[in-house]
């Protein structure tokens, strides 16, 4: 259990927020823990109490948590209407493709040279990267850095306009491909049955593109918590964060086996 109440707003007291200027961009990343790094990717609408407890997980497991802050405000319980307003916004974003398949979003380029700076700064075999719903698919595409070795996709959400759609252009997948096999390396990948963000067309597109190594795991829609925070009680009706406000955190619940399951994932391929 953890020992932050995530019905409360997060102060984030026990990370260190650096502002890391990458490619001429500056942003915040929460930093905290020791051994290899994985980057935690946050959900829409933020780096919420839920996430923070997910990234808490991972440090105990022995890594070092470097977490972006790309939208919302960090450690915020989001009202429904201030949870909407952060989407929109991040919907017309230069920094995100909410609504193109085949092309990763720009974002994505910052945070291959976060792993490229976390691999220099923490050592070890590699770098985890986890994305979570807007960012799912972002730890697909941070595969195109070398130091990248371990990448979880829970319920990838864009494009939002196309349910069978891969925010990656085909020359990127390709080149994800070869690497999985000639490195034996592979995709976690986790969604909920019913999701409506994050459909089944969407995972048959990546096994089509990825072949046995993305590795899918479909949870029942009766294995979520069924009482999420206001955003996503108001605006995602279906089950969907596998890890965070959808996450039971009770011994025997599928998502708490879940999330057993990228943390032995990490520790196999970054501490094996």
């Amino acid at each position: 259990m953890s020992a932050h109440d995530v019905n409360q707003d997060d102060t984030l007291e026990d990370f260190t927020r650096r502002e890391i200027t990458l490619d001429g961009a500056t942003k915040g990343v929460w930093v905290s823990g020791t051994g290899p790094a994985v980057i935690v990717m946050t959900e829409m609408p933020g780096i919420s109490p839920q996430v923070a407890r997910f990234a808490r997980w991972v440090r105990a497991a022995g890594f070092t948590v470097y977490m972006p802050s790309l939208f919302g405000r960090d450690g915020a319980i989001s009202s429904a209407e201030e949870g909407a307003a952060v989407f929109r916004r991040a919907c017309v974003s230069a920094e995100f493709r909410a609504f193109a398949s085949n092309a990763s979003s720009p974002v994505t380029q910052w945070l291959r040279a976060l792993a490229r700076q976390a691999h220099g700064e923490c050592g070890g075999p590699g770098v985890g990267a986890i994305g979570m719903c807007f960012t799912g698919n972002f730890a697909l595409s941070l595969m195109l850095e070398p130091a990248v070795l371990a990448p979880v996709v829970c319920q990838p959400s864009l494009p939002l306009d196309d349910p069978a759609g891969i925010e990656m252009a085909p020359d990127e997948l390709a080149t994800v491909r070869r690497r999985l096999e000639a490195e034996d390396l592979t995709v976690m990948a986790y969604r909920f049955d019913g999701d409506s963000f994050c459909r089944a067309q969407r995972f048959a597109a990546y096994t089509a593109a990825l072949g046995p190594r993305f590795v899918a795991r479909i949870l029942p829609d009766a294995a979520a918590h069924p009482n999420p925070p206001p955003f996503f009680a108001q605006h995602v009706r279906s089950p969907h964060s596998v890890v965070t406000v959808h996450l039971i955190d009770e011994e025997g619940q599928p998502t708490l086996a879940a999330r057993d399951e990228i943390l032995s994932f990490l520790s196999t391929r970054l501490q094996g």
